[in-house]
């Protein structure tokens, strides 16, 4: 559990405004190497630096007050569409007027918050975890998720481990969830049980994870098991899990596809399987966590013979026969914020998604709090857009405002029963929304990211839930 030491956030602000609101960097969730950042990108943070001084000077406000102002954000954001554009990538852009670097109204009305903000993907690491500062503290992740951030609502994942060496344990688990509780904040997190079944004990574990703990789906990791190998989900193992599911009526399963572990059962990352199970069980709703994306891979135009990546599960669906908007549904993520880097395949990523999924089956994951506050991620996605070249090309739709809406949150009330109305009625003046509204009179964002950064760092990582280095 939570120490009671822990309570109070560790300092980790920053007073002379050297960060940037919108964090491109190698940071990883842990279930992948950490990719160093191109050329392109380095450009981008060294070209919104600049601009930020510029515009902190031209609006006469310190440099740390502007980066907390959506004016800081919108500056950043633009200064990487002019380094995207150098570059010659020009598929995506963050759509945002100029004159937002330096006018709040104008930045406040494209990066502020109007959505039902539901994060499907959520992460707190517990007693036994590792990592930078701000892990394992349950006040610093409500800080991070509920005060610096636009998110309603979140769903609490796990990752994979043996189970005596669990970095979040179904207990802390409910403890972070009652802190939320208690500020009346109910329903505003949700929980997972983790059901890898090819590890002794997780099946078994599913009825109490249900009938105690009141978890509203299931997590597992198809490459991942205790010796190393992994499984399919229409073979014996995943079989049995998924009728584990049904019967005990948690009918939600949360698929990590895609970010492999390495070349050990790589071949379970892959989304093949997706199709096949949700086309026997399609009263089972099957998110799939990255939606099969594979970092440093960069995704174009569908190609099905590709047989990798974002194309493996869109494949999967279609020759299984599973309709737009049926019961696969496309989760992003650690993909939108890897996506971020190059708005090219951000674009075709979403794109092909909305196209072959279904517009109501896309769904915003943040992967925090390894990437610290989500709201540069938030704000990234409001003001994305797919260039009209490439909608023309490849029949990818235009992101309206309606299309946001549904992927931040709308879509997934649908297989998590939420009833919207009711949550944000309930929301708008509980004890969570009126610390956060006192705390936005005085923001203090640290501009931190929490997960591994460099390949020694993940190993250690790995090596810490009982994983083997690859």
């Amino acid at each position: 559990m939570p120490r009671k030491s822990d309570s109070v956030p560790t300092p980790l602000g920053d007073p002379d405004g050297t960060r940037l609101p919108i964090k491109l960097d190698s940071t990883s969730n842990g279930e992948f190497v950490p990719v160093p950042l191109d050329a392109v990108n380095r450009r981008a943070n060294r070209l919104a630096v600049e601009r930020a001084g510029e515009n902190a000077r031209r609006r006469g406000v310190s440099r740390r007050s502007f980066m907390v102002s959506s004016c800081g954000a919108a500056s950043t954001l633009l200064a990487f569409n002019a380094a995207n554009a150098e570059a010659g990538r020009s598929g995506g852009f963050f759509e945002l007027d100029q004159t937002a670097a330096l006018d709040p109204e104008i930045a406040a009305d494209r990066l502020e918050g109007r959505e039902f903000v539901f994060d499907v993907q959520g992460h707190f690491v517990g007693a036994n975890g590792i990592g930078r500062t701000g892990l394992g503290n349950s006040e610093q992740f409500i800080k991070d998720i509920f005060l610096d951030s636009d998110t309603d609502m979140m769903v609490l994942s796990f990752i994979p481990s043996r189970r005596e060496r669990e970095l979040l344990t179904i207990q802390e688990a409910d403890e972070t969830r009652r802190i939320i509780d208690q500020m009346d904040g109910t329903k505003r997190l949700l929980i997972h049980g983790r059901a890898n079944p090819n590890q002794p004990g997780d099946l078994e574990g599913m009825d109490e994870l249900a009938e105690t703990w009141g978890v509203v789906a299931w997590k597992c990791y198809t490459q991942w098991g205790p010796d190393g190998r992994g499984f399919f989900l229409h073979e014996d193992q995943g079989l049995a899990m998924i009728e584990k599911a049904r019967a005990l009526g948690v009918k939600n399963i949360c698929i990590h596809k895609g970010l492999p572990f390495g070349r050990q059962s790589y071949e379970h990352s892959i989304a093949s399987d997706v199709g096949i199970v949700a086309r026997m069980y399609p009263d089972v709703n099957f998110l799939v966590y990255h939606s099969g994306f594979i970092s440093g891979q960069k995704e174009g135009p569908y190609d099905p013979a590709r047989g990798e990546g974002v194309d493996a599960l869109i494949r999967s669906v279609e020759d299984n026969g599973i309709g737009l908007n049926a019961n696969v549904y496309a989760e992003l993520g650690s993909t939108w914020r890897f996506a971020m880097r190059d708005p090219d395949s951000a674009a075709h990523i979403v794109g092909k998604l909305v196209k072959h999924i279904g517009e109501d089956n896309v769904l915003y994951g943040s992967d925090c709090i390894w990437y610290g506050s989500p709201q540069d991620q938030i704000q990234a996605l409001r003001s994305f857009q797919i260039s009209e070249d490439l909608q023309e090309r490849h029949g990818y739709p235009k992101i309206t405002d309606r299309l946001r809406a549904k992927i931040f949150g709308l879509n997934a009330a649908r297989p998590y029963s939420i009833d919207v109305e009711e949550v944000l009625q309930r929301a708008r003046d509980d004890r969570v929304q009126r610390r956060r509204a006192a705390y936005r009179e005085a923001p203090d964002p640290h501009f931190l990211t929490f997960g591994p950064k460099t390949r020694r760092e993940f190993l250690a990582n790995l090596k810490a839930r009982g994983g083997s280095p690859v």
